[in-house]
């Protein structure tokens, strides 16, 4: 089986169209880095208590210090929480046009009467702020995003995709996931789901191959195509 047949059999089998949100959707921190975000988040976590910001400053990541400030105190992992949510509405502002081939991939999978949904760990707030941002929202039927505090909820638990299937009203194996991370892979195979990799840097192909997605793809347009040539 060609690769061409192997992404059109598998977004053939899916009732239901799962997307990741940063990666397969948009570049969430293109114009404000993640990094700054972890450092902004880090500087109010050290306000409140040293040593948990003393762990947050050695990070780079957003969700691994809200991780952090969670395990430090619940009361202080709640209002990092509320100010890495208001960052990332802040980042969808400036953070660019839809990942190339995106907008056609959600507009495609309406159009062949699939279901879509966006399972994120980023906040449901911003995905919407996006959606909203560029049109796309009336395309996109359920968001579920980060739980809020409930952090071992993210993927690579499989709640996500779980949650979204409950909404559609649809058992989660008739869902496939598209993903660009190792952790989107794992919730999926945990679901009972199939995944298509989208692997957005060259050194993912093999990675997404390697954790077995079902198919990997270079170009969210490949979606789009392969929902349009079944019509």
């Amino acid at each position: 089986m060609t690769h061409d047949d192997l992404l059109t059999e598998t977004l053939a089998n899916a009732r239901v169209v799962l997307f990741d949100f940063d990666g397969p959707v948009c570049d969430l921190f293109a114009g404000l880095p993640a990094a700054e975000v972890a450092r902004e988040l880090s500087a109010l976590l050290s306000a409140r208590d040293e040593a948990a910001g003393a762990r947050a400053a050695r990070t780079d990541h957003p969700i691994e210090v809200l991780r952090i400030a969670h395990e430090a105190d619940t009361e202080l992992g709640q209002e990092i929480e509320q100010a890495l949510t208001a960052a990332e509405v802040r980042a969808v502002a400036v953070a660019g046009r839809p990942t190339p081939g995106a907008a056609e991939a959600l507009r495609a999978a309406r159009a062949a009467d699939r279901g879509v949904a966006v399972v994120s760990n980023n906040s449901a707030e911003c995905v919407r702020a996006f959606l909203e941002r560029h049109g796309l929202q009336q395309y996109v039927t359920h968001v579920v995003g980060r739980p809020s505090e409930q952090l071992h909820l993210m993927k690579p638990n499989p709640f996500p995709l779980i949650t979204a299937a409950e909404q559609m009203h649809i058992d989660v194996t008739n869902c496939t996931l598209i993903g660009d991370s190792l952790t989107d892979i794992r919730a999926a195979h945990a679901a009972g789901a199939t995944v298509i990799g989208y692997a957005d840097k060259p050194h993912k192909a093999d990675l997404l191959g390697e954790a077995q997605a079902d198919v990997v793809i270079e170009h969210m347009r490949d979606i789009a195509d392969a929902l349009t040539a079944e019509q």
